[in-house]
C-alpha cells in the first residue's frame, strides 16, 4: 500500500499507542485509550474499533512490580502507524491471536474491535473489512500462543528463529528512573515503594502527578535521616536548604542528594 505523501506541516512520524482497557476518564467510558506522558493522562478513545493493515505482530517487555511484564503489539497501518499495546495474557490478546490464526492473506485490511465484557475485561472481535464479516475461531484457553504468534509473524513476512519473539526493550520513564535511582543511593526498601505506590493506587511513580513523586522522594530521603539527626526537624529543614532548594537553582538533583547525606553523616561522626 502506497499512501499520497502530504506536503506541508504535520505531525512527527512517531506511531499512535492505543493501551486495552476498560475504565472510564471524566464520565467518559473507553475500552482503550491513548496516554500523554508529558501530561500522564489517559485520554479515552471514542471509536471501539481501528481499521487499517497488520503489519507486524511483537512482544514488549516492561518492568512491573519488579518483573518483566509481557505486552503484545499488534502494529497496524493505516491513516497513521498505530500500535494497539495489551498485556500478553488478557481476553483482548487472546482473542485476537485466535481470530488472526486463520488469516492466511494479511495484505487486506482488517478491522479490530474492541468490545467491553464483564468485571472490567476486554475481549477482541476482527473483521475483514472489505466483506464486514467476522472471522471466528472457537474458543480455547490452553491454545499454543507462542506458535500461534510465531506462525502468525511468519505470514506477514518475517522469520523467527524461535518460537518466541524477540522482547523489545521498553523505555524507562524518566520519572520511574528517577526514583529508582535514588532509593537505589539510600538502600530504601523497595517492598515500602510498592506499598506507597498501592496507596496512591498505581503501580509506577510515573502515573502520579510531580508533586507526589517529590513527596515520595522526600519521605524515602528522611526516613534514611531519621536517625541522623538530633532533632526532628532537622533532617527536613536541611533536606530543604541542600537539596530542594539546590535543585531548583539548577543542580542534578542525585549529586545533591548525595552531598546532603555526606553532611549528616559527617554531622553525626562529629557529635559522636
Amino acid at each position: 500500500m502506497i499512501a499520497e505523501i502530504k506536503l506541508g506541516l504535520c505531525n512527527p512520524p512517531e506511531p499512535i499507542y492505543l493501551y486495552v482497557n476498560q475504565g472510564e476518564v471524566d464520565g467518559e467510558s473507553f475500552v482503550w485509550y491513548k496516554f500523554n506522558i508529558s501530561q500522564e493522562k489517559k485520554i479515552p478513545v471514542p471509536q471501539g474499533a481501528l481499521t487499517g493493515y497488520l503489519s507486524e505482530l511483537r512482544l514488549t517487555t516492561k518492568e512491573f512490580k519488579g518483573k518483566d511484564n509481557l505486552k503484545l503489539d499488534i502494529v497496524v497501518s493505516a491513516d497513521e502507524v498505530y500500535v494497539v499495546r495489551t498485556g500478553i495474557e488478557t481476553n483482548f490478546a487472546k482473542s485476537f491471536l485466535l481470530a488472526a490464526s486463520l488469516i492466511q492473506d494479511f495484505s487486506k485490511p482488517l478491522i479490530i474491535v474492541a468490545n467491553a465484557g464483564d468485571e472490567n475485561t476486554v475481549f477482541c472481535n476482527l473483521y475483514d473489512a472489505a466483506s464486514k464479516s467476522r472471522i471466528e475461531r472457537e474458543w480455547n484457553k490452553n491454545a499454543d500462543w507462542a506458535t500461534i504468534i510465531h506462525d502468525i509473524q511468519f505470514r506477514l513476512g518475517g522469520t523467527p528463529s524461535t518460537p518466541k519473539l524477540s522482547v523489545v526493550p521498553q523505555p524507562v520513564h524518566p520519572q520511574d528512573l528517577r526514583v529508582k535511582n535514588i532509593r537505589t543511593l539510600l538502600d530504601y526498601p523497595l517492598d515500602l515503594v510498592k506499598e506507597w505506590l498501592q496507596f496512591q493506587d498505581v503501580d509506577r511513580p510515573s502515573l502520579l502527578d510531580i508533586t507526589k513523586i517529590n513527596e515520595l522522594i522526600k519521605t524515602m530521603c528522611l526516613a534514611w535521616a531519621a536517625d541522623k539527626c538530633e532533632y526532628p526537624n532537622e533532617a527536613e529543614s536541611s533536606y530543604q536548604k541542600l537539596v530542594v532548594d539546590v535543585v531548583a537553582s539548577g543542580a542534578d538533583e542525585l549529586t545533591a542528594i548525595k552531598g546532603w547525606m555526606q553532611q549528616l553523616q559527617a554531622t553525626k561522626t562529629g557529635a559522636m
